[in-house]
């Protein structure tokens, strides 16, 4: 059913990637459904300007620089009830997809869709559906709903996290940022749900995961 101009959707991007920002413009521009009201490339922004834009969908960045796209998910659905929103990320991973979607995310976009994709993504959340890309569709198809799945990278700091390693520590054995460490970890919580350090240890040790 065609939709009339006077009622075009209206979407807000949160993207610090400003040459993404553009070719979704373009993308978009090309439509005659769809129209961006508004564009932050921060939660800062976003906060600051969201009501007066008054979007139907928000496409949203995970990798945000001021705060997870996850927990600024999560806050968005709480203030927005009825805010459609699309996560808009290059991480196709199991667990960050599961929190999107439980934190009250529509749809999962992954930044090398196609064109036909990002107008598709945009109308199915607008009209109360959810959209997965094709990828991170087949992605979630291959994990059972119980199915505790990680990373090479997640297994070598889960062992170093059974050892009693503080975060610092493993930083430096593994040669990562202390930030990016709390990240693995604070994904291996929600993984494995467990509810702190302790419970993740005797998780992964029951299901043989180290």
């Amino acid at each position: 059913m065609k939709i009339l101009a006077m009622s075009k959707i209206r979407v807000v991007i949160v993207d610090d990637h400003k040459m993404l920002v553009e070719g979704l413009r373009d993308i978009i521009n090309e439509t005659e459904v769809i129209e961006i009201v508004g564009v932050a490339h921060d939660a800062e922004n976003c906060r600051k300007y969201l009501s007066s834009w008054k979007p139907d969908v928000l496409m949203l960045d995970i990798g945000l620089p001021d705060i997870s796209g996850i927990d600024f998910c999560k806050e968005l659905k709480n203030n927005y009830p009825h805010l459609k929103i699309l996560a808009l990320t290059s991480h196709n991973e199991y667990a960050m997809v599961k929190q999107m979607l439980d934190n009250g995310a529509s749809g999962y976009l992954v930044k090398n869709a196609e064109s036909r994709e990002v107008i598709e993504g945009i109308k199915t959340v607008y009209n109360g559906d959810t959209f997965l890309s094709h990828e991170v569709d087949l992605l979630m198809k291959k994990r059972s709903e119980n199915a505790i799945w990680l990373t090479d990278r997640e297994r070598e700091l889960l062992k170093l996290v059974s050892e009693g390693y503080t975060n610092a520590e493993i930083a430096d054995k593994i040669f990562l940022s202390p930030e990016t460490v709390r990240g693995y970890r604070k994904n291996l919580l929600y993984k494995l749900e467990a509810k702190n350090t302790a419970v993740l240890v005797k998780i992964a040790m029951e299901q043989r995961l180290i």
